[in-house]
């Protein structure tokens, strides 16, 4: 049974459509790919998920219970931008952490961030870009969530950063929470796939088991994506 259910949801903003009566889920102790082109309404279930938003019709459940403060405990979220205070340090965002979060472990999420040579005193400010946003990754890993969800991890990222984004994602995954990723460069992220959604105007067109699909289709997850949506991805 999903741990993360949405049932016959429907998202308006305005007179703009981002999700269409969407039915799916994500199993727990699976990793779903949440795939699909920029504009698809990934960033909008995500954020229905983590409690941001409200949907305007249907139902989203995190193990049955509405998405709230009871939810937002036990779910860890990575937006798909740096969201820590540019004036903090590297110890800081691990404090904030530590005391907003009751099952966050400050020990490794230090050990990540020294792994990838980010000193506890250097400020979020002097780093690039693409080091926040794994400073950013290293904590929300680093919790003992039930539900990890991540927007777009390897965006921002250059192609030999995404071997260690991906190695962290597993290393910091509970392996009995639900987790879901949601990227279009599904070349690198499919390999950590068990199932997969493919998300089109905010329509789920393809639900199923990486493993079923690669079987069935005789494709990768990759090129299967590339058939479907008609465009290339880098």
């Amino acid at each position: 049974m999903a741990f993360l259910t949405f049932s016959n949801v429907t998202k308006q903003y305005g007179t703009r459509r981002a999700l269409a009566n969407l039915t799916c889920g994500a199993e727990a102790g699976r990793i779903t790919g949440l795939l699909g082109p920029n504009g698809s309404g990934k960033t909008t279930m995500l954020k229905l998920a983590a409690g941001l938003l409200q949907p305007t019709d249907g139902e989203v459940r995190i193990g049955g219970l509405v998405p709230g403060t009871q939810t937002k405990a036990c779910t860890a979220y990575l937006p798909d931008r740096v969201s820590l205070p540019q004036h903090f340090r590297a110890a800081d965002a691990v404090a904030l952490f530590r005391d907003f979060y009751e099952d966050f472990d400050a020990a490794k999420a230090s050990e990540m961030l020294r792994t990838l040579g980010i000193e506890p005193r250097q400020r979020i400010s002097a780093m690039s870009k693409g080091m926040q946003e794994k400073t950013q990754l290293c904590l929300t890993m680093a919790r003992n969530a039930k539900l990890f969800l991540l927007d777009e991890p390897l965006g921002g990222v250059d192609p030999a950063t995404r071997d260690y984004i991906l190695s962290t994602i597993i290393r910091g995954y509970n392996e009995g929470a639900a987790l879901v990723i949601s990227t279009h460069i599904i070349g690198d992220v499919e390999r950590i796939l068990d199932d997969v959604l493919f998300l089109q105007n905010g329509c789920v067109t393809v639900a199923d088991s990486a493993e079923h699909l690669r079987e069935t289709r005789g494709k990768s997850v990759d090129g299967i994506f590339r058939e479907v949506f008609s465009c290339l991805q880098n």
